[in-house]
């Protein structure tokens, strides 16, 4: 699932000191397998140090419902990481059992490395995304009018190619991308979560009533930079820093009808679509590991600190209840905002619940990777 940024970036970073065993330096050369940790050694890899841990050091573990895991890992071991195949063999040979007997073969089979940056911060940050759902039409009509656009025939010769305010306003850039649409939208910030999400679903009526559900995916962007609607609104005074959440974003243009193409407009970059069939409405996107998305299950990381196809433990909070959230994850996909060691985006999953967690969701982070055993 290519995405495209969070819609702001709230960096919190607590240094630590603590006392650390010898560090070896193993981030794989380019096209190489990453180099798998001994239990006694600290392992460097790209922007994070990988420090030996006990089970014992995970908070909550022995709480969590681990058997809901179980699914994202089969799916992991579709392609899996480096030091997995012996064990993603197991796992497929495996009946899963309930929460303490899955819990009992991860740590048979695994060993918790906790994950800092290189300077010590074991505490990070974790967000959230989900994937769209949205009502849509197959013709303009009525309430729809928001194109949502397949790669335009010249996208590959115009670089960087039109902006969003030139494709909304020029006769020369709405040519271009004239017959390009795959449905209509009724909301123009309908059109802009689908690209900032890099993928949603469709929910279209058929001409007899019947309804259908379709999957859009990314299929490229107009090569413009990425601008923030929700530090547009913060430049501008016209939200706080902790009002610029999507729900916040929605609830100003709501009141502000007539400045939403402004808003939009000094977000240049505009991203394309496919269709694909959503022949499981329980299956989620493809993650950049490649493969499908389980909510509550899969995450985007930083590939240069956590390979694809590892399991993390996460240690955060839900928001707006801060409650405790922690459980058991795989690595399955990335994003351009998900930089650093400690650094999560957390996939929610469709749906209305899915969107106003994932938009209010800037929480601190702990984490650990759960690495095969040598």
């Amino acid at each position: 699932m290519t995405r495209a940024l969070c819609l702001t970036v709230l960096i919190l970073g607590v240094l630590v000191g603590c006392s650390s065993p010898p560090v070896r330096d193993a981030s794989p050369e380019p096209g190489a397998a990453a180099a798998l940790p001994s239990s006694d050694a600290a392992l460097l890899r790209g922007r994070a140090r990988w420090v030996p841990a006990r089970w014992t050091d995970l908070p909550g573990w022995d709480a969590d419902r681990t058997a809901e895991l179980w699914p994202a890992l089969l799916r992991s071991c579709e392609r899996p990481a480096a030091g997995w195949a012996d064990l993603c063999a197991d796992a497929r040979r495996s009946v899963p059992g309930d929460d303490a007997a899955v819990r009992a073969w991860l740590q048979t089979r695994l060993q918790p490395f906790r994950v800092e940056s290189t300077d010590g911060a074991a505490t990070g940050l974790i967000t959230g995304y989900f994937e769209p759902l949205v009502d849509a039409s197959r013709s303009p009509r009525e309430r729809f009018r928001v194109p949502l656009l397949a790669p335009p025939a010249d996208l590959a010769t115009r670089k960087p190619y039109w902006t969003r305010q030139q494709i909304d306003t020029l006769s020369a850039a709405q040519a271009s991308v004239r017959g390009r649409e795959i449905a209509w939208v009724a909301d123009p910030l309908d059109a802009l979560i689908l690209q900032i999400q890099g993928s949603g679903r469709l929910r279209l009526t058929q001409a007899d009533g019947t309804p259908s559900v379709v999957r859009v995916a990314y299929a490229g962007h107009n090569d413009q930079p990425y601008k923030s609607v929700g530090r547009w609104l913060i430049d501008q005074g016209e939200l706080r820093p902790d009002q610029a959440s999507w729900p916040g974003i929605k609830a100003w243009a709501q009141l502000n009808p007539k400045r939403v193409s402004e808003m939009l407009w000094a977000n240049p970059r505009v991203v394309f679509f496919r269709e694909e069939p959503l022949p499981d409405p329980a299956v989620g996107p493809r993650g950049a590991q490649g493969v499908p998305l389980t909510p509550g299950r899969s995450v985007a990381i930083d590939p240069t600190s956590i390979p694809y196809g590892s399991a993390l433990w996460l240690d955060t909070t839900e928001p707006l209840s801060n409650t405790p959230l922690r459980r058991v994850v795989m690595a399955q996909d990335t994003g351009s905002a998900i930089l650093g060691a400690v650094r999560v985006d957390y996939f929610w999953g469709w749906g209305d619940t899915a969107e106003q967690q994932a938009g209010r969701m800037k929480q601190p982070l702990r984490m650990w990777v759960l690495v095969p055993r040598g």
